[in-house]
């Protein structure tokens, strides 16, 4: 029988019976605080630095209801009472076409993806580019052909636009700012509110497939690995899942930080504590000894194409089902569960009986794969 989390986090010499969940709950409990006089690759990182970045500038300034819930998308309510889910992502990928992808794969994949973790169609998206002087037009021909498939591909318009051209040396290429909105059915709610002790967490896939390919893609290392991205639109996926799963409680894609820092946001959110088994965790052969040549953990390198799922526990073996049931959720596994204690807290159950924390990195080890 597997030792409770808490009996491994409360068992240290020196410490009173659950002293350390105390502390660890404490600290987990506050929020990155900005130091930084200067911007650093780490704020667009997706882990504590983007996290005090954008509490101490942005929400700051713009504060407002629909804006604090700091959801990938955010949740608008229209006159009429029909909801929709409205976001946006900028990518900056290098290089711009990768094993698997390109910028214009991304560009679509993202903000379809956001909109459907928020429990939305995705319907339209707006795509503006900042292209660099010099920047060849057969290659801008190809990326937007690349949009073109995507979008046919994800069931959502591209519906205007914007260009500017900047100076050589000023936007490194190209880069694609995109915006989104999808209608959220009436009848269907997802919010880390409402997670609770016993539910199960869900993974769609295999972990760090992206990052790793456009690591690889970049020829700064001296590794060959057929590592391909596993960029895609998910929508039909969630689809899929939520006709099954009608309870599920929470969505989100492992892009920038990966599961770990995903699992980490859901923790601190709702108050609950995130249990991974680690041997549950499915990576790829390839992709594992890629991470371990670099001394990477995969739990913190980013998806494009996967999706993390928290459900209700009568409704796994059925979400399971009708996500393995999809092209892009063959390998979907149960990775864990949702506890009470320790709160605000992600915990690894290691293959060797033992537990580990998995906090959220303050960077990220592989900056500009978005």
């Amino acid at each position: 029988m597997t030792k409770p989390v808490g009996d491994y986090l409360s068992s240290g010499p020196g410490f009173a019976e659950g002293e350390v969940i105390e502390r660890i709950e404490t600290f987990r409990r506050r929020r990155p605080r900005l130091r930084d006089e200067i911007v650093t690759l780490a704020h667009g990182a997706g882990g504590k630095s983007s996290a005090a970045l954008v509490d101490a500038v942005f929400l700051e300034a713009f504060r407002n209801p629909a804006l604090e819930s700091l959801g990938d998308a955010a949740i608008v309510t229209l006159p009429s009472g029909e909801r929709l889910a409205f976001s946006t992502d900028s990518f900056v990928v290098q290089p711009l076409r990768f094993p698997g992808g390109s910028i214009g794969h991304l560009a679509v994949h993202g903000t379809a993806n956001d909109l459907a973790m928020a429990g939305a169609v995705p319907a339209w998206i707006s795509a503006a580019f900042v292209l660099e002087e010099g920047f060849g037009i057969p290659e801008l021909k190809e990326i937007v052909a690349d949009m073109a498939v995507a979008a046919a591909a994800a069931g959502v318009q591209i519906v205007t636009g914007d260009t500017k051209v900047v100076p050589r040396g000023a936007a490194d290429g190209l880069f694609i700012t995109t915006a989104g909105v999808g209608v959220i059915p009436a009848d269907r709610t997802l919010s880390p509110a409402s997670v609770r002790p016993g539910d199960r967490v869900l993974l769609s896939g295999s972990m760090g497939d992206h990052g790793m390919a456009v690591m690889m893609a970049r020829g700064d290392l001296d590794i060959e690995a057929d590592i391909h991205s596993d960029t895609a639109a998910v929508s039909d996926l969630v689809e899929r899942l939520l006709a099954a799963a009608p309870a599920t409680r929470w969505l989100r894609d492992p892009t920038r930080g990966g599961v770990g820092t995903v699992c980490n946001e859901l923790a601190q959110t709702a108050g609950v504590a995130v249990i991974l088994d680690e041997e549950r965790l499915v990576v790829q052969p390839m992709v594992a000894g890629a991470c371990e040549m670099l001394g990477i953990d995969p739990l913190y390198v980013a998806n494009e194409g996967k999706l993390i799922a928290v459900v209700a526990p009568d409704e796994v073996d059925a979400g399971l089902a009708a996500l393995r049931s999809h092209p892009l959720g063959v390998q979907a596994a149960e990775i864990g569960e949702i506890a009470a204690e320790p709160a605000a807290t992600v915990v690894l159950r290691t293959g060797f009986g033992g537990t580990r924390i998995v906090d959220m990195l303050v960077g990220d080890p592989l900056p500009r794969i978005c």
